[in-house]
């Protein structure tokens, strides 16, 4: 049976391939096939690839399963044929997109971009920015109680910080996702982590962004299209408001955008979970799934309804 991985690399932690299971790669949606991809069973597509990778798996009709190496599978969604298993990659992702919410969140309050950007031009700028914003007192409301929102929570409890909780559905300690405009006036950091759904798609809108409170940052760690990017743009160009972003609506971000020069935006290119840890992390999860399919066990981190 045929399986494509993405990353020649990845066969170093993928464990034991099971017997009758061939091997091909591709790292990328417009990079030449490595067989004939009606032979596919198995596929973990590139990540952030380029090309149209989604559209690639029309040409598999004997596929049976897409492992994903990404939290989200809001580009897949509804685009694979009936009998095909989506999988997701929960978990891979925790531990770096939860050290660059932190990081995002310390940088933008201690003004590291403003002045790395005095660094570069040589200047002193103490009495510029200082005294600075802490983290530390600070109310965090997370807005998506999963994976990557628990692994965040996680570090940034010892920050001295109220965390708040909301979800699609609410639990024991978690607040659901009707309370935020009660929420959101609240918050000092509000940090989107919900994956993209019909229902997440422009949460943050003009509403949201008119209840944050004065001086409040805003952290979309999740999907650009869960803030509407118009009104996140005309609320931040008051200076009301800060913002920490790693994805962005479009993506990539057009040359010559108002989001690029505001001195309240810290802006990363979709770059939380390109780690050096995501190849190893990425399949020993295709490995152990890979397992799993051949002896007809259950699959981990199936996507239904979006999630």
């Amino acid at each position: 049976m045929k399986v494509w991985i993405a990353h020649e690399s990845g066969l170093k932690t993928m464990g034991a391939i099971p017997a009758g299971f061939e091997i091909g790669l591709l790292p990328r949606g417009d990079a030449a096939l490595p067989g004939d991809p009606e032979a596919v069973e198995f596929w973990a597509p590139p990540f952030l690839g380029q090309g149209d990778v989604v559209g690639l798996a029309a040409s598999m009709p004997n596929l049976k399963v897409v492992q994903l190496l990404s939290a989200g599978a809001d580009a897949w969604i509804g685009q694979l044929a009936d009998g095909v298993t989506l999988c997701d990659a929960r978990g891979v992702h925790d531990s770096s997109t939860a050290e660059w919410t932190v990081g995002a969140i310390l940088g933008s309050l201690r003004r590291f971009d403003f002045f790395a950007q005095a660094q570069a031009a040589g200047r002193w700028a103490y009495a510029e920015a200082a005294p600075t914003d802490e983290l530390a007192g600070k109310s965090v409301l997370i807005v998506g109680a999963g994976s990557i929102g628990s692994a965040i929570a996680r570090r940034l409890e010892p920050f001295e910080v109220e965390l708040t909780y909301v979800a699609r559905t609410a639990r024991d300690g978690v607040h659901g996702i009707d309370e935020l405009p009660r929420l959101l006036p609240q918050a000092d950091v509000v940090v989107m982590i919900v994956p993209l759904t019909p229902e997440t798609r422009g949460l943050a809108d003009a509403g949201f962004f008119a209840s944050l409170k004065d001086g409040a940052l805003f952290v979309n760690a999740a999907r650009g299209p869960v803030a509407d990017t118009a009104a996140m743009t005309k609320e931040l160009a008051t200076g009301r408001i800060f913002a920490a972003l790693d994805v962005t609506d479009p993506e990539p971000l057009p040359a010559g955008h108002p989001l690029w020069t505001m001195s309240n935006v810290l802006l990363t290119p979709h770059v939380a979970g390109s780690v050096k840890g995501f190849i190893p992390r990425s399949y020993r999860l295709v490995g152990d799934q890979l397992r799993r399919f051949a002896q007809g066990e259950s699959l981990l981190n199936v996507v239904r309804d979006g999630y």
